[in-house]
């Protein structure tokens, strides 16, 4: 009788080889991360990525774990239907769904892999009927061969770009090391960002690992950039991990000012410092926090001048980072309903997350970001937050304006928006960028002022606008003396009545 678990071992009627026991137990580990990855597309709540799964350190053959999977699953519609029309499984060995997909791909697709154990030994009993189905569908689809029938499922081609990391090395150094193996391009937008031939495999490559360079791609690269935070600043980063963009930030700063990484997750939060750890951001402190319960007056953001609003998203501008165009469930630019109910959810947090970030007193900046192809995620959600945004001194800035792909014409002043298309830069992405002058920012100020001069003291600036307050306290009914920049802090909170000394509720 065949057995009902994944990790039935080879009899050992004879002493396997090396690679007999690599191919067992590393296919073994395939089925694990794939039947994840299957059950969590049937239910439509990945647990997490092909390469995120592959990639714990609890698979130990990572590369070749990660090729079985990919293979497979680009091979499984073909696999479905071959065991299916072949009717070969049990109901004993449907339980092993997972393993017996890698398996077939092996018979069929492979190349000649050691095939010991069970579950093996039971398919190339079948193999006869296996290679009947495969030239049933061969003929079905007009294809002479498997490497014809493979042709058309290929991937879809896309430059590997790699982010120096600044803080440890600098590009042209990068550059150089990197082209000992390597064709090696200079981005022509991104500072710092490089681009080398599609597939190229970098995971295990000593400046990746060391945190000198980073695999980032091009459009999640230009939203720090889009920020623009100068060295010396205070910025928020509101939803940090896994915090490739928060060290992006630090990397543009130069080590310099300070950067406040707001992470709720407590994994995520680990995975964070841990990226921080490793490329050497020092001026990076953790906050393990809900963003949205940050208060803008609170004394300790005073000084933050820009924020970055990168919130949770549908993500479905990276499927092909992702693989997800290998699931099953996967057809471009379909949304089912249970999705759209999904994308309802997310676009009600980013519309908070974006409105909580602009309601920050001090801040000159924010930069709203998404991974996602979706208008309800992007357009939608600063068509509904403008309003707010104009009314506290803010306008829509155009980061990089030689880019051509601008935001859907769904909203007033859509070309300021950006947009990567997933086709043409095998990446989709959003970026709108809110900014706000200093003559903006003390306008708002003085409004607020006005409207509140009955009550408690409101006047929402930053410790570096306190001499401008002073100046142009004749016009307000907010007066101010000489103020300390510490003294400041205290003062200039709208939740602090100077006529009772102390705060309110």
């Amino acid at each position: 009788m065949p057995p009902t678990t994944n990790n039935s071992k080879p009899k050992k009627t004879a002493r396997l080889s090396n690679a007999e026991k690599s191919a067992f137990f590393g296919r073994r580990e395939a089925a694990k991360v794939l039947t994840s990855v299957l059950d969590g597309d049937a239910r439509r709540q990945a647990v997490g990525s092909i390469k995120a799964l592959v990639f714990k350190p609890s698979v130990r053959n990572k590369k070749a774990t990660f090729a079985l999977v990919c293979q497979t699953l680009k091979c499984l519609p073909y696999i479905k239907e071959i065991l299916e029309s072949s009717v070969i499984l049990n109901s004993k060995w449907k339980k092993q769904e997972a393993l017996m997909y890698l398996i077939t791909y092996d018979i069929l697709f492979g190349q000649n892999v050691a095939l010991v154990g069970d579950a093996e030994k039971f398919l190339l009993h079948k193999k006869d009927a296996l290679l009947s189905a495969l030239a049933h569908i061969l003929v079905k689809n007009r294809a002479k061969n498997v490497k014809d029938l493979m042709a058309l499922r290929q991937d879809v081609s896309k430059p590997r770009y790699v982010r120096v990391n600044t803080l440890k090395l600098d590009t042209k150094t990068a550059s150089k090391v990197l082209r000992k193996r390597h064709k090696v391009q200079k981005d022509d937008l991104v500072p710092d960002l490089l681009v080398l031939p599609p597939g190229t495999d970098l995971h295990n490559h000593e400046l990746v690992k060391n945190g000198s360079v980073l695999l980032q791609g091009k459009a999640s690269s230009m939203v720090g950039v889009a920020l623009d935070p100068k060295p010396g600043w205070e910025v928020l980063d509101a939803c940090s991990a896994p915090g490739n963009k928060t060290v992006h930030l630090a990397a543009l700063m130069r080590g310099e000012g300070k950067i406040i990484a707001c992470e709720l997750n407590k994994e995520r939060v680990k995975l964070l410092e841990c990226t921080i750890k490793q490329t050497g951001a020092t001026n990076v402190e953790v906050l393990h926090e809900d963003f949205l319960k940050l208060s803008p007056v609170d004394p300790s953001y005073s000084k933050v001048r820009a924020i970055l609003v990168d919130p949770s998203c549908s993500g479905s501008g990276t499927a092909v980072d992702r693989l997800d165009h290998l699931l099953p469930s996967y057809q471009t630019g379909h949304v089912d309903p249970g999705e759209m109910q999904r994308l309802r959810r997310l676009a009600t947090f980013q519309k908070m997350a974006l409105e909580h970030a602009l309601s920050f007193p001090g801040v000159e900046r924010v930069v709203y970001s998404t991974c996602s192809i979706h208008q309800i995620e992007n357009e939608d959600v600063i068509g509904s937050v403008l309003p707010f945004a104009i009314s506290h001194g803010f306008k829509l800035g155009r980061p990089f304006p030689q880019w051509t792909r601008r935001g859907l014409p769904v909203i007033k002043e859509s070309e300021h928006l950006l947009r990567a298309d997933p086709v043409e830069d095998k990446e989709g992405f959003f970026i709108a960028l809110f900014e706000r002058s200093i003559h903006d920012l003390e306008s708002h100020q003085e409004r607020e002022i006005g409207n509140s001069h009955n009550a408690v003291v409101p006047c929402k600036t930053s410790e570096r606008n306190v001499e401008a307050v002073n100046k142009s306290r004749s016009r307000s009914s907010c007066f101010f003396p000489s103020l300390s920049l510490k003294m400041s802090r205290v003062l200039l909170n709208p939740y602090f009545d100077v006529r009772k000394n102390k705060y309110q509720n």
